[in-house]
């Protein structure tokens, strides 16, 4: 099922077991944020500047490489993108876009500055709608090596979300009012 985001301006299908973060901390306006129930993974919907000087094919990955600065991960051997590739427009329902890029990649980070670093694979996806001026960044982040010095380290026994569940967000998400972009 459908759920709105933004106050009901996008709405896409969010996983199943979906926290809403903003129920239990601050969230930028800018973002919505969703925590599975059991796990430390997590879907972050963002709507970001649109890069104008970034070519289309490179948008992906200047958004991942400013996500690992964020996680203090943009060191030498903190991060890797393994794939990136374009995603058909005729698969989306957000039309508004111009393209939209997959990326497909994997940093090493903390969790709240402790010195344990969990390997994080991170799918991450930018659909470009240079009309607003806006990018919208979706990005799933799945912890696949938690350090056993990590405030994460907690045994989970739930499966936890999939890449099919990123994708049908992906795929469902969509523009229900461009007011939003200001």
């Amino acid at each position: 099922m459908s759920r709105p985001l933004f106050g009901g301006a996008l709405s896409a299908v969010v996983p199943l077991n979906a926290v809403d973060v903003s129920e239990l901390r601050e969230i930028p306006d800018n973002q919505e944020v969703f925590a599975h129930a059991q796990t430390d993974q997590s879907v972050i919907i963002e709507l970001m500047e649109h890069q104008s000087q970034v070519e289309d094919a490179q948008a992906a990955r200047y958004h991942f490489e400013d996500l690992a600065g964020s996680n203090k991960a943009s060191a030498e051997g903190l991060w890797e993108v393994r794939e990136v590739e374009s995603i058909s427009l005729s698969e989306l329902k957000l039309q508004e876009c111009s393209s939209a890029w997959l990326l497909n990649g994997a940093q090493l980070v903390s969790k709240f500055n402790e010195e344990a670093k969990n390997t994080v694979n991170i799918h991450l996806c930018v659909f470009r709608l240079p009309q607003y001026t806006t990018d919208i960044l979706v990005t799933f982040n799945n912890p696949v090596n938690i350090s056993p010095l990590s405030s994460s380290a907690v045994v989970s026994t739930d499966v936890g979300w999939t890449l099919q569940d990123f994708h049908t967000l992906l795929q469902s998400l969509q523009l229900l009012d461009p007011g939003v972009f200001g």
